[in-house]
């Protein structure tokens, strides 16, 4: 458990890194400090004093103490100019141990370190993977957002990283409220494909399960939509579920339960390979199987799309080559300015999980 002061010092630290408390400016005096956190004069000196010792503060006698940006110099002993910052949502899941493979490879080729974090699609994981970026004085950042279709209170993070003249560029998705550059798939296109795909197969009424919390979601649902729309078919909104990194877990029992009273669906489109193979086993479960009684499409073609017992018809991901091009760009941008975004298109991949009807 960290002690009075140290939690002050985190306080204190976090509102430097995003700019609230500005470099070269006083910080609240001591005695307001020990009204705003009820603590000691004691007790504040030492936070201060703390953060002194790492850099972040300067004491002139006389005049009071004000934000410093030695820790930025020091990088606690990282080689600032030669290290990348790569913050993903997780590590060891999915597609993830791919696009890092590739990060690493090609900054690795060129002499770069890489100094990795995961925030596990948490924003107060995310808050204190930037601040470790920051603290540690990377010269770049390749960054998977959190939460991108949500309000994210730590964007300021990111204007501190352009304020202080550190590239950044985004990976898989983006905060629309910034202008980054970012490397992504075309999701919509991606949705898009997969849809029209079972209508091509004789499948009439769809159902399409997709996050809402991620921008790939929000995108792979408009491309689902538009699939209907140039189809001229309406889609049941009923047929529509929707779930969050939370809410993962329940989103299997609702479809059991919707889809035991819905006789009319017979395709499927999935948000990704994983809630596919998932889906799967919810439909074994009621004793329905792929591609006889429903027909299912996934995405990002992950090792997932063949390691069941099925193998999925999925849209294709290019993982380790936008894990490359993310390295290649920063390594670019640490150089000189870039502007611009990549766009990677999908492909459809068939296999065996979509039946003609």
């Amino acid at each position: 458990m960290k002690t009075k002061y140290q939690v002050i010092a985190d306080e204190i630290r976090s509102k430097i890194l995003s700019n609230e408390f500005v470099v070269g400016k006083v910080i609240p005096p001591e005695l307001q400090l020990q009204k705003d956190y009820g603590v000691s004069r004691h007790t504040v000196r030492e936070a201060i004093a703390l953060l002194v010792n790492e850099g972040f503060l300067r004491k002139e006698k006389g005049s009071g103490t004000y934000v410093d940006d030695t820790y930025q110099r020091r990088g606690d002993g990282v080689s600032s100019s030669k290290t990348i910052g790569v913050i993903t949502t997780y590590l060891s899941d999915y597609i993830f141990p791919s696009i890092i493979r590739g990060i690493e490879q090609k900054l690795r080729e060129n002499g770069y370190s890489l100094l990795l974090a995961s925030t596990n699609n948490d924003v107060d994981q995310e808050r204190e993977c930037l601040e470790q970026m920051l603290s540690q004085g990377v010269s770049g950042l390749i960054v998977e957002p959190t939460k991108s279709n949500q309000y994210n209170p730590n964007l300021a993070y990111y204007l501190s990283f352009k304020e202080r003249g550190i590239p950044v560029v985004m990976i898989n998705a983006y905060y629309e409220e910034l202008s980054v550059p970012f490397i992504c798939v075309n999701d919509t296109k991606a949705g898009y494909l997969a849809t029209k795909h079972l209508f091509e197969q004789g499948h009439q009424h769809l159902a399409l399960i997709t996050k809402i919390d991620d921008l790939q979601g929000k995108y792979r649902m408009k491309g689902f939509i538009k699939a209907h729309e140039e189809m001229r078919t309406n889609f049941d909104p009923k047929n529509v579920y929707t779930y969050t990194t939370e809410t993962k877990g329940q989103v299997f029992q609702t479809i059991r339960e919707k889809l035991a009273s819905e006789q009319e669906v017979t395709g499927i489109v999935c948000y990704n390979d994983e809630v596919a193979q998932g889906l799967i086993q919810a439909l074994a479960d009621m004793g329905k199987r792929v591609p006889e009684d429903y027909s299912v499409v996934g995405n990002d073609d992950s090792f997932l799309s063949t390691a069941g017992s099925v193998k999925l018809t999925t849209l294709s991901h290019p993982k380790e080559e936008l894990g490359e091009a993310a390295a290649e760009w920063i390594m670019l941008a640490v150089q000189q300015e870039v502007t611009g975004n990549k766009i990677f298109e999908p492909e459809l991949i068939i296999r065996d999980s979509v039946k003609r009807i």
